[in-house]
């Protein structure tokens, strides 16, 4: 489930049987919806049931839908899942804001996954959530998409740069390479996904700093001559791939199911310690949701939502997911 983008609303139908709803609510500011608390309760809702959904599983720091997906979810009894991508701070207005958001939304949460150690250790000192509840699971990488390139680099090639990420100092960079005519040589790719860093032998880090980030790109250019890029292509399909990340989301899916279930107010007695005022604005925004829902129940009862039946594959179906799946694996 997800946000309207641009022209694309409503359900739509992947291949396997996956399902996509694309809930008409329009993004207002970077791909995130408007916050309502309360407005996306009933299509939450109606969703859920008519799916038969037993686990609510939801991504990212920033996404609107997200937190409020998971506070309906747990209001209705769900079990609940979300995963962390992001890092931030502790001294900044935005990243204060960011972590009191995540803290009340991972005060109920039925368990979590990081990206990478890092950012549990994040994560568990933002949200005060208890470290037994988080598991690091990496990023996958589609080893499937990419080819390298044919022979090792000399010394004498022109080495091309990549720039990831996006924020104030974008322009300035973009303006150097302007004045410089490094079009051709760096390329500028805004924002992207946080992703999970490499090992110590295949990444070079740098403090932000001009004079360190010089030394490691110098180090950096050092080393690629050394490197086989097909021999790196290969331990890359063993380090991440997405069989392995299902595998494991599906051990915390499982760990998840198996929690028990609580009432109002033991989930109550988790927002307490959010803060001082902050607990307390938390357990009336959950009792007024708890109320609506209730309100829902009244108006709409759940027998009355037409649930959707399951999808069988057909053989001719399941062979060709079988054949997709061994021509992802040839490629692999």
């Amino acid at each position: 489930m997800t946000h309207a983008y641009q022209n694309r609303s409503g359900v739509r139908y992947m291949t396997g049987g996956l399902k996509v709803y694309y809930v008409p609510w329009k993004p207002f500011l970077m791909q995130n919806t408007l916050p309502t608390f309360y407005g996306t309760l009933p299509i939450v809702r109606t969703i859920l049931i008519r799916e038969k959904i037993s686990l609510v599983h939801g991504h990212q720091a920033f996404s609107t839908l997200c937190h409020e997906a998971l506070m309906h979810a747990r209001t209705m009894g769900y079990k609940v899942v979300f995963t962390d991508h992001s890092l931030y701070g502790f001294g900044d207005v935005g990243s204060i804001h960011m972590n009191k958001v995540l803290q009340f939304t991972l005060a109920d949460v039925t368990q979590a996954i990081c990206v990478s150690h890092t950012s549990k250790e994040n994560t568990v000192l933002r949200s005060g959530l208890p470290p037994e509840k988080v598991f690091v699971i990496p990023n996958a990488v589609d080893t499937a998409m990419f080819k390298p390139a044919p022979g090792r680099l000399s010394n004498r090639e022109i080495v091309r740069f990549i720039i990831g990420g996006d924020g104030p100092k974008r322009v300035r960079l973009e303006e150097m390479r302007e004045k410089h005519s490094l079009q051709d040589r760096v390329d500028m790719l805004g924002a992207v996904p946080h992703a999970k860093v490499l090992p110590d032998d295949m990444v070079v880090l740098a403090e932000p700093d001009p004079n360190d980030m010089v030394q490691a790109i110098t180090r950096a250019i050092h080393i690629l001559p050394r490197i086989d890029p097909q021999e790196m292509h290969t331990r890359m399909k063993t380090l991440y791939n997405w069989h392995d990340v299902a595998r494991r989301t599906e051990i915390v899916y499982d760990r998840a199911l198996r929690c028990s279930s609580q009432n109002l107010l033991e989930r109550l007695s988790r927002y307490l310690p959010c803060g001082a005022w902050a607990g307390k604005l938390f357990c009336l925004v959950m009792i007024i949701d708890f109320l609506f829902w209730r309100l829902l129940q009244l108006w709409q009862p759940d027998r009355n939502i037409e649930v959707v039946p399951d999808i069988h594959l057909t053989n001719h179906m399941q062979d060709k997911t079988a054949r997709d799946s061994n021509m992802y694996e040839h490629l692999r």
